[in-house]
Parts: C-alpha cells; sequence; structure tokens
C-alpha cells in the first residue's frame, strides 16, 4: 500500500531556524527605529525650546503665526 511509514512532514529545524532569523531582524529594525525616531523628536524639541528663546528676546513678531488658527466665529 502507499503508506510512507514514519516520515517527518513540516518545515523542520531549517524552517525553525528560518524564522528565528526573522524574528530577531524585526526585532533590530524595529528597536533601530524606535531609537531614531525618539532622537528626531528630541532635536525638534530643542530646535522649538532654541525657537522659542530667540523669539523671546527679540520680542514676537507681528505677523508670525503661532499655529494653526480656527476661523469660526463663536
Amino acid at each position: 500500500m502507499g503508506d510512507g511509514g514514519n516520515l517527518p512532514i513540516g518545515p523542520g529545524v531549517w524552517g525553525f531556524l528560518a524564522l528565528f532569523v526573522l524574528a530577531i531582524a524585526l526585532w533590530l529594525l524595529v528597536r533601530n527605529m524606535n531609537s531614531r525616531l525618539r532622537r528626531m523628536a528630541y532635536r525638534e524639541h530643542e530646535r522649538l525650546e532654541a525657537q522659542r528663546s530667540v523669539e523671546g528676546d527679540q520680542g514676537p513678531d507681528p505677523g508670525a503665526e503661532e499655529g494653526p488658527r480656527s476661523t469660526e466665529q463663536g
């Protein structure tokens, strides 16, 4: 009959190793992305603080906008 005996069916050790390597690569990429985003936010915060201190020294610019404003009345 067509019984193949006790043959293993599945990815085996090589499939596990490939998945493990991909998981480690993904973890390293996410870790790197988080550090870059944190660094960008820190630099943006420093830039805004420096800009505010310069504006505070010079006085507010009457034509400058501080942010988005609503055009609604009420």
